[in-house]
């Protein structure tokens, strides 16, 4: 089977504007902005998506969830996911990034079709909420039903290359019908062996740290209140790390 990678897109998730830079300087096709790292990715504020727009020429799509932890949400939380998208929709944004499931593990279908709905024009990824269900088969068909654009997975497994057969699969049951994002742990190490999965795009933060600025520092006391969380360092996309990936799939 031939692959034409120049058509296989490349998307930076970012959580500052300074990623968000340097997704566009690497030559990424798409961002997916997100506050909150350290819990997976919650809704940016509209600030940094009104800046991001002002400052960026490609595609921003930003994720529309409440909290971090499940994916299972109240009526009360459903009703700020409404009020984000209606935000996202006014600051310009091209798409939004959601994933609603049921008690049971299920895609819940119709709080995902109501959320589509109302956020057209934009597209909808369904994010690797995917990957927390319990029948990978049966979540794919309920997004299909649900009207989402795509689908961001790493084929239930921590990272998309531990779940490279799984993604195989869900691209050749999709058919088409849908585009499929494989997503966590990919660099330019991967790239090659995950496009040959047959999906349409890849999606990666192109992670890099570097120290604090700050001099003085504060001891045995963490913000978040969890001590593993790093007080002072500092997280970002790399665009040399972005464009890595770009530029090899350029040269296939």
């Amino acid at each position: 089977m031939s692959f034409n990678y120049k058509y296989v897109k490349v998307e930076v998730c970012a959580f500052s504007l300074e990623s968000c830079l340097a997704a566009e300087k690497g030559g990424a096709n798409r961002i997916e902005l997100c506050g909150s790292m350290y819990e997976g990715g919650t809704t940016p504020s509209a600030g940094l998506i009104q800046i991001a727009k002002q400052r960026v020429s490609i595609e921003i799509h930003a994720i529309i969830r409440p909290r971090g932890g499940d994916f299972c949400y109240s009526d009360d939380e459903i009703s700020v996911m409404q009020a984000d998208i209606r935000m996202a929709k006014q600051l310009g944004c091209e798409g939004i990034v959601l994933g609603i499931l049921q008690p049971n593990g299920q895609v819940n279908i119709a709080q995902t079709k109501a959320l589509v709905a109302l956020a057209k024009p934009m597209q909808t990824t369904f994010h690797r909420a995917i990957d927390m269900t319990p029948d990978y088969s049966k979540a794919l068909e309920d997004i299909i039903d649900s009207g989402c654009d795509r689908i961001l997975t790493s084929g239930q497994k921590n990272t998309a290359m531990q779940g490279i057969e799984h993604i195989k699969n869900l691209v050749k049951q999709a058919n088409s019908r849908i585009e499929i994002m494989a997503g966590s742990g990919v660099n330019v190490d991967n790239a090659q062996t995950l496009i040959h999965t047959g999906v349409n795009a890849l999606h990666l933060t192109g992670k890099s740290i570097r120290d604090s600025e700050m001099i003085y520092r504060k001891e045995g006391i963490a913000m978040g209140g969890l001590s593993e969380v790093p007080e002072y360092e500092i997280i970002y996309s790399d665009e040399e790390k972005i464009r890595a990936v770009v530029e090899m799939l350029a040269r296939k």
